[in-house]
């Protein structure tokens, strides 16, 4: 098992941050797109070498966010359509989510395997998850995962502060 910490910096205009190990080295760094469009988050390993990219798809009647690990395209996560709280689909080749995503407190499964654990860390400031990898293989999904989450979320949050809202 090995356990990987997600810290953002709350006032990080670019969404810049580390993927740290249990002692405290830095394993992944995460860097946001500013301004662009699509906006993406690429996810590069210690060595600075790319692992993973989210991107939101524009143009779309509902938020969709592309996961690929390793040039794969692995999962994407679909706002579906509801008239009272926000719902996600999380799509995925035999990955699925238990748990509540939302809050960051949920069990990833891999044909029905527990691969994985997330958890909030509360009283931090920023965002902060503990992640925890039951197969090594599975390791950089479980991170791009929790940081896709984390842009659906922080997609949702700027939507729902817009004016007019």
């Amino acid at each position: 098992m090995k356990q990987l910490y997600i810290k953002q910096k709350v006032f990080s205009l670019s969404g810049k941050f580390t993927v740290k190990d249990d002692q405290e080295r830095d394993v992944y760094y995460v860097e946001g797109s500013f301004l662009k469009i699509p906006k993406t988050y690429t996810i590069y390993d210690n060595r600075g070498s790319e692992v993973a990219l989210i991107t939101k798809k524009v143009f779309s009647f509902l938020p969709k966010f592309f996961v690929e690990v390793n040039g794969q395209e692995v999962l994407t996560i679909k706002k579906e359509f509801s008239f009272f709280k926000a719902r996600y689909l999380i799509d995925a080749a035999g990955i699925e989510v238990r748990g509540n995503w939302w809050d960051m407190d949920f069990q990833v499964f891999q044909f029905g395997e527990v691969i994985g654990m997330v958890s909030k860390k509360w009283f931090t400031w920023g965002d902060s998850y503990e992640v925890e990898i039951f197969k090594d293989e599975m390791e950089e999904i479980m991170v791009a995962l929790v940081v896709a989450i984390d842009c659906v979320k922080a997609d949702e949050r700027a939507a729902a502060s817009a004016p007019g809202q």
